[in-house]
């Protein structure tokens, strides 16, 4: 039952094998809450049988005693609502027991992101990298930077990139993000140059056209673990950066630079490719530099 339901989200729904496992973990944690000594042996009865607005509410107020925030706690709920949904429409339960179970509040925090004087901080010391004859390995690291910050990639949607995805004479990326959704994301003229010099450097090192965007020292696809790994460190030392280095970080500071440069939440919306624009209405919050310019402009003591 638990794998027919992991099959639909996989396969049907095309959810990504990381959030397939966070549904699995989710699911397997309730059970294991319930059935501490039967996991693994579980009948069809006795799946459907936990399912009981009772027994989440214990499972979420042992989880949250026991150290889990409310945020997980949330994230487990959801993929165990999702389980029940689908568990509804097969006709294996009445009703979703999960909707009957108070949820825990969770702060928003605003999103993190890095100035624009740190990304120039940042570009202007690996300028070098781009004009000179820096070995391979800088020049990728380098250009890892450049287009997460420059497209808003998610780091699965750069590890995925392939050359192909790169159009040259129209100056875009085609991207396959969540979902298996696409999108299009125009590349400014100078970073196109810089990539252009990065796939001569790229097909020299490989010995022929790569498939992969972003590759291994052996030719394979980048695994997510080297992105955060090469983000962190690339990152480290500078003027400007400090707290959290990740990825997604990348992906808020962009957001939040073409917000407080006058782009509108639509624009945003489609290049970093959120299914609603109620996920990008969060960087509307962060752009303090914009909010603050239209205060003193519009304030009438701010006037001389």
């Amino acid at each position: 039952m638990v794998e027919s339901f992991l099959d639909f989200i996989r396969n049907q729904k095309r959810y990504s094998e990381r959030t397939v496992a966070l549904y699995a973990d989710a699911i397997e944690d309730f059970y294991a809450f319930v059935f501490p000594e039967k996991s693994g042996t579980l009948s069809n009865e006795d799946l459907l049988d936990a399912l009981k607005p009772n027994l989440i509410r214990n499972y979420t107020a042992a989880s949250i005693e026991n150290g889990t925030g409310a945020r997980t706690m949330n994230l487990k709920l959801s993929a165990l609502s999702s389980y029940c949904n689908y568990l509804l429409k097969n006709n294996y339960l009445e009703s979703n027991p999960v909707r009957k179970v108070y949820r825990p509040k969770q702060d928003h925090k605003l999103p993190e992101f890095y100035t624009e004087k740190s990304m120039t901080n940042y570009f202007d010391l690996r300028k070098e990298d781009f004009e000179g004859e820096e070995p391979f390995e800088h020049l990728r690291r380098r250009m890892i930077i450049m287009i997460l910050y420059s497209t808003g990639m998610r780091r699965s949607e750069l590890c995925n990139l392939k050359v192909q995805n790169f159009d040259r004479s129209r100056r875009t990326f085609r991207i396959v993000g969540k979902g298996d959704k696409e999108r299009e994301i125009p590349v400014p003229s100078l970073i196109c140059e810089y990539i252009l010099l990065y796939l001569k450097r790229a097909q020299d090192e490989f010995g022929g056209p790569p498939e992969w965007f972003f590759f291994t020292d052996k030719g394979r696809q980048l695994y997510l673990g080297y992105v955060n790994q090469v983000v962190k460190e690339e990152l480290s030392g500078i003027e400007g950066f400090t707290g959290k280095k990740s990825p997604h970080l990348l992906r808020h500071s962009l957001a939040t630079h073409l917000l407080n440069n006058g782009a509108d939440l639509n624009s945003i919306k489609e290049i970093l490719g959120h299914s609603s624009l109620a996920a990008t209405q969060v960087y509307t919050h962060n752009s303090f530099e914009q909010l603050k310019k239209t205060y003193l402009t519009a304030h009438p003591r701010a006037k001389k």
